[in-house]
């Protein structure tokens, strides 16, 4: 999908232990002031941009005031950004000073040139879903964490599995002896999904992957449900009962037996910006090492 954006105002957001991220938040600070554009900082960020007091503001602020986002960091940093600017409608731009990278997808020394041609209107737009996900206790919503990634059932105890019954749109699905499920998005089906045997999911499908993580039965599989269902969780009656959700790596409140999860998308997806020429399977093959040696 692609719209017409403005661009007046840029958020830049670090990973401030990120090898260099002074000299990369500089060099991007500068180079979108002589473009024309006014530029604040994420407050964490702003010590590292040298020669000057840039403008700064924490993430809600930087949410109001700005029209896209460059983020610069790992795909950590990205999904903090998008968590926080989603509600925003703010489109992001990921430069990746981490690892893997699947998200951050333009390289430091890049930089320059592919902001200035998605400055130029030169880019193609991603939208993703986001999930939503609740814990009910007594019929009561007590707590709410949003997931770009995946949401996490997992056990607190390291001596005993939970066991989860799990509900797709009222419907009972299975029950499973475990160490936990994940419900992922397709974005987030290159991360801990994967890991635990879960398919790679197109990042635009309306989809969600459930993937068990070391279940007791080996006939418990991932499988992929439609992007629109509401997933229940909840537990049967144990002896030994000890589990956490967690949401992008985000902790929530110790859970209670008798506590119902439900997980959902969220009404409104976050935005990734992309360089000319960006290709996902491209990324893929280059990540995961596919097809080595083999060119077309």
């Amino acid at each position: 999908m692609t719209r017409t954006l403005t661009f007046r105002a840029a958020a830049l957001i670090g990973k401030c232990d990120a090898e260099r991220i002074a000299e990369t938040l500089t060099e991007l600070h500068d180079h979108l002031v002589k473009r024309g554009v006014e530029v604040w900082v994420e407050s964490a960020s702003a010590p590292f941009v040298r020669g000057g007091a840039p403008l700064m503001a924490n993430l809600p602020e930087l949410g109001k005031r700005c029209d896209f986002a460059v983020v610069v960091g790992g795909d950590g940093t990205l999904l903090a950004a998008a968590r926080a600017l989603a509600p925003h409608d703010v489109p992001l731009i990921g430069v990746n000073q981490g690892r893997l990278g699947f998200l951050v997808d333009i390289s430091p020394a890049d930089m320059a040139s592919h902001l200035d041609a998605i400055l130029a209107g030169q880019y193609s737009e991603e939208e993703r879903f986001m999930l939503g996900a609740s814990i009910l206790r007594c019929g009561e919503v007590i707590h709410r964490q949003s997931a770009v990634n995946d949401v996490v059932v997992h056990r607190s105890h390291a001596n005993s599995m939970i066991e989860i019954m799990t509900h797709i749109d009222g419907r009972f699905l299975n029950s499973q002896r475990s160490d936990g499920l994940i419900i992922s998005t397709p974005t987030g089906s290159t991360a801990y999904s994967l890991s635990a045997g879960g398919p790679i999911l197109s990042p635009t499908l309306s989809a969600m992957v459930l993937a068990p993580i070391n279940p007791h039965a080996l006939t418990n599989r991932p499988i992929v449900v439609e992007g629109r269902s509401v997933v229940g969780v909840s537990f049967r009656p144990s002896k030994q009962f000890g589990a956490q959700m967690v949401c992008d790596n985000v902790s929530s409140p110790e859970l209670e037996i008798s506590d119902v999860i439900e997980i959902r998308k969220e009404s409104r997806p976050f935005r990734l910006l992309h360089p000319p020429g960006y290709d996902f399977y491209e990324i893929l093959r280059a990540k995961l090492n596919w097809s080595s040696g083999y060119r077309v």
